[in-house]
């Protein structure tokens, strides 16, 4: 969560030793629409994008149902 690109190729090289190859690797934090491109280059198992949802604009309606 919130690493830079270095400490992100660090945690993947050791992921990369043996024994570590089964532990998955999710970035956070940080993370946008315009560096996402730079991570998808990298050998990342998940990657989490939270300005989908605390940068959306809201939409204000309601749903009336009668009977």
């Amino acid at each position: 969560d919130n690493m830079s690109m270095t400490q992100i190729k660090r945690a993947l090289s050791l992921r990369a030793q043996p024994g570590n190859r089964k532990a998955k690797i999710e970035v956070s934090g940080g993370v946008t629409l315009k560096n996402i491109k730079k991570l998808t280059k990298l050998k990342i198992d998940r990657i989490s994008i939270g300005a989908l949802t605390h940068s959306a604009k809201s939409i204000d309606y309601s749903l009336w149902i009668e009977k």
